[in-house]
This record gives structure tokens, C-alpha cells and sequence, in this order.
């Protein structure tokens, strides 16, 4: 059969994949979801869910660095990657040899359609369809915030990062009714003291990843903005868009009714 990735390249599969390698964290534990633990062959360093079955499997270096000679000796039958999180030389590298399927995801529908792509690939599309049908039914219950909150996601500090318009993170915030107000910025904007004070923010929150905020670092902004609400985030639930939007509704309300509490 042949597939069209959400990149827009075709991908033709002979046979249902049984040697699989995944370069990107959240869609590897989807694979483990799906039940697909015997045929997943390879991860990156970077793949830590679910924790004790990724530690059998071999790792083939990080998202932006493939060690090349390990997924060849792996010889896998597919490679499942993201543009965003991969990086464009190395996944070039991996299509003149081997079927690479890639996602390209921005909103909580792409992420929901390359759920149901995977379990097609794979032929698990009972387990994928039935995982994506439970997750919109979970965001259909999540209530946010009225009126939104003018917010901002950082996502690294040294320098200050946030997070801009044309991500899964940004769409993700919309969900809670957070305003983003680097929204109009790059993807990722680099941003600077004073302008984080101009922007009269209510809510700062701060991401347990990539960049590990921790308690220290609230202080830090607190003096920047005294106004502003500020709390230390899962990374993974505003970001980790595979299985692990199952459980990013239920916590996502919290935090939204954390937040409403201390503004009031």
C-alpha cells in the first residue's frame, strides 16, 4: 500500500512494517500504545515513555544527531519522524535508503489525524482510531478560561525563549483560553527583559522541558513582572502530542482552574 505522509511524501509498504524505529519521543510511546512494543526496534535517546520498555531498545542517537551507522545495522522496514522535531539533512539522508514517514503537526486535529495514519501504517487502526475517539472526547470536556489570559510559554532560559505562533504549544494554550502574547513572534523567539516587562502579562508559565525550570527560577521572573501569575508546567502535556493526549485534558483543566483561582 502506499501512504502520503503529512509532509506530503508517499511512502509504499509492502508488508505490514515489523522492524520500526521512531525518532520522536511522543510518537514513540504512541508505538508502545498501539501494542507495537515487539516491533520497535530503534529510539532516540530522547524517548523516555513508557520508561522500562524503551530501555530495551537500541538507541540511534538524539532527534537532531542519527548516529547512521546503528539505524543501518537495525535495518529497519520504517522510520517515523517529525519535521520539527528532526532535523531536514539527516531525515534526507534516511529516505534514499529506507521508507520514513513524517509528521508535521500544528494543531490538536494533525495531531489526531497522524494518530489514525500510524495505526494505518501499522495495522493497528482499531487501537488508533479507538485512542483518538477517547482523546476528542476528553478535550470536548475541557473548559477554559473566560475571558482569556494574557500568557506567556517559555521554554528555555539563558537566553529567555518562548514559545511564538505555528506550534502545537501555541495551539495547545488557545485550548485553555491562555492568550498567547508572543503569538505573533517566530516559532520560537528569542525574548529579551524589557520586552517580557511591556507585555503586562498575567500568567507566566515555565516549562519542565526542554530547558528544566525549576522553583529557583520563578523568583527570576517574579522580579521582571510582580503582576503576573507564575507557574512551573509539564512540558509533555502542553507539547507530547501522541497517546499522551489522553491524559493532557484532565491536567490542562487543572492548571486552568489553579490559575483562575490565584488571579482572582
Amino acid at each position: 500500500m502506499t501512504f502520503t505522509d503529512q509532509m506530503g511524501h508517499q511512502v509504499t509498504l509492502l508488508k505490514s512494517p515489523q522492524r520500526i524505529i521512531s525518532l520522536v519521543p511522543s510518537q514513540t510511546e504512541l508505538l508502545f500504545d498501539l501494542g507495537l512494543a515487539d516491533r520497535i526496534v530503534g529510539v532516540t535517546k530522547f524517548c523516555i515513555h513508557p520508561r522500562e520498555q524503551v530501555k530495551q531498545k537500541t538507541i540511534i542517537g538524539g532527534t537532531k544527531n542519527f548516529h547512521l551507522d546503528k539505524i543501518d545495522e537495525l535495518n529497519p522496514d520504517l522510520i517515523i519522524g517529525n519535521k520539527e522535531e528532526n532535523y531536514q539533512e539527516g531525515i534526507e539522508q534516511l529516505q534514499l535508503k529506507y521508507k520514513v514517514w513524517m509528521s508535521d503537526i500544528y494543531t490538536l486535529d494533525d495531531a489526531l489525524e497522524m494518530i489514525l495514519q500510524v495505526g494505518q501504517l501499522t495495522g493497528t487502526e482499531a487501537k488508533a482510531t479507538e485512542l483518538t475517539q477517547n482523546i476528542s472526547s476528553c478535550f470536548e470536556l475541557l473548559r477554559p478560561a473566560q475571558p482569556s489570559i494574557k500568557t506567556a510559554y517559555f521554554i528555555w532560559r539563558d537566553p529567555f525563549m518562548a514559545v511564538g505562533k505555528q506550534n502545537f504549544i501555541d495551539h495547545m494554550l488557545q485550548q485553555c483560553g491562555f492568550s498567547n502574547v508572543f503569538g505573533n513572534f517566530p516559532r520560537y523567539p528569542e525574548i529579551r527583559p524589557a520586552q517580557l516587562q511591556e507585555a503586562d502579562l498575567q500568567l507566566i508559565l515555565l516549562s519542565s522541558e526542554p530547558y528544566p525550570f525549576k522553583e529557583k527560577h520563578v523568583q527570576e521572573f517574579r522580579e521582571l513582572c510582580p503582576q503576573a501569575s507564575i507557574k512551573i508546567v509539564d512540558g509533555e502535556m502542553f507539547s507530547w502530542y501522541g497517546s499522551r493526549l489522553l491524559n493532557a485534558p484532565a491536567y490542562l483543566q487543572q492548571v486552568i482552574e489553579e490559575v483562575l483561582q490565584e488571579l482572582s
